[in-house]
């Protein structure tokens, strides 16, 4: 039977907040709807919801396949987190975006933008440390964010303005460096 716990169920869900940074993504999101006319909201976010959830459970055996550990893959994911975490923070881009197709709502928005390598490596990171139906949780929760931001991007870029929007990125970037260093001393045995 599975135990909900809300300080689990808070700190899975601000984590996977942070690591999907929606918010320092709306100025992406706004770019490909530009160049895209349109975003479907709700392909995007039950993609994402059905990434997560699957990467959830049967990530662990992909990696048990290929002879990894989930030490050794939360240790590598704190790395790309630790990046991810120094693109908000200085401004930098290391990761760099393919061209866009036609449709966007799936790739690049829902894979690799949202759901992408840091949130996969997180979700399993989270595994190690929190019981599963509270990570399932704070999916679903962050999954509902998604919705309303994709939903809402013009209202939101009205809200918060350039600045705030910026402001905004690089508080969560020093929030995922921290949880980055977190991760990286939790599975390393320092």
């Amino acid at each position: 039977m599975p135990v909900f716990e809300l300080r689990q169920i808070i700190s899975v869900t601000m984590i996977l907040f942070a690591i999907i940074d929606i918010l320092g993504t709306i100025p992406i999101i706004i770019e490909l709807r530009q160049r895209a006319g349109h975003i479907e909201s709700e392909k995007a976010s039950i993609t994402v919801l059905v990434l997560m959830i699957a990467f959830l459970f049967v990530g662990e055996e992909l990696l048990k396949l290929i002879g990894l550990d989930i030490s050794s893959f939360a240790i590598a994911g704190s790395l790309v987190i630790f990046i991810i975490a120094m693109e908000m923070i200085l401004g930098i881009k290391f990761f760099k975006e393919d061209d866009m197709p036609q449709t966007i709502s799936i790739v690049p928005l829902a894979f690799p933008l949202i759901a992408g390598a840091g949130t996969m490596t997180t979700l399993l990171s989270l595994k190690s440390q929190y019981a599963t139906a509270n990570i399932i949780v704070g999916i679903m929760l962050n999954t509902l964010i998604v919705y309303i931001v994709l939903k809402n991007t013009k209202r939101l870029e009205r809200l918060f303005g350039q600045t705030g929007l910026n402001v905004l990125r690089k508080a969560f970037g020093v929030i995922l460096l921290a949880i980055a260093i977190k991760l990286f001393r939790s599975n390393s045995g320092l």
